[in-house]
């Protein structure tokens, strides 16, 4: 079973829509029962960076994750989940992250070529760079997936499983043994995201 982890911020029931259309099993649960028990954990989040962790601090889900990281469950992050498992991000002031992915977060302003629109919203081609990351099992080169973010991971090549051009290359995968994370939206991504999906339920 996956817990999909709610701590008021996701897009919580159409990812699990879109892992009960690939057969695997999911619950969105804030129980840390159930999350113990689940076989994989998938950490969502849409929002600010500060707020979100702060709900995590408050009902010490942070302290939960990175226990079940540790002991070797599969964790994926999207979107901002994915933001959340950095030591840090840099969105709006400097705040603490879970620390499970080296590397920061800071904002695609002043970064990607002037010109383009931030938040970057659209379809953009995955630039796989760790073709052995099992999440990337079904997936091909050059698949096109489906973003909304103004801030990306960075200092953080040791970990970056896949980026994209978006006027400089920005990072759109990550991985660090069972932790993994997507900047872009697997379940709003139609077939080419239900094949990263089915690919990490199968771990």
């Amino acid at each position: 079973m996956i817990a999909i982890i709610d701590y008021g911020v996701g897009n919580l029931f159409s990812l699990r829509a879109s892992l009960e259309k690939i057969g695997a099993e999911a619950v969105v649960t804030s129980d840390p029962s159930v999350i113990k028990s689940s076989d994989k954990l998938i950490l969502p989040g849409v929002g600010a960076f500060e707020d979100a962790s702060k709900k995590l601090t408050a009902t010490k889900l942070d302290i939960l994750i990175k226990e079940q990281a540790a002991g070797g469950k599969p964790l994926l992050g999207i979107c901002l989940g994915m933001q959340l498992l950095f030591e840090r991000s840099y969105e709006f002031g400097c705040h603490e992250g879970l620390g499970l992915i080296k590397g920061e977060v800071k904002p695609l302003e002043g970064y990607i070529q002037s010109g383009l629109k931030i938040p970057q919203i659209g379809w953009n081609a995955l630039n796989i760079v760790r073709p052995d990351c099992e999440i990337f099992k079904y997936s091909r080169q050059g698949d096109f997936v489906y973003f909304v973010h103004s801030f990306f991971g960075s200092e953080c090549d040791e970990s970056v499983a896949a980026d994209t051009e978006y006027g400089g290359r920005v990072t759109a995968a990550v991985w660090n043994k069972n932790v993994y994370g997507c900047q872009f939206h697997p379940e709003k991504s139609g077939e080419k995201g239900l094949c990263i999906l089915k690919a990490f339920a199968e771990l």
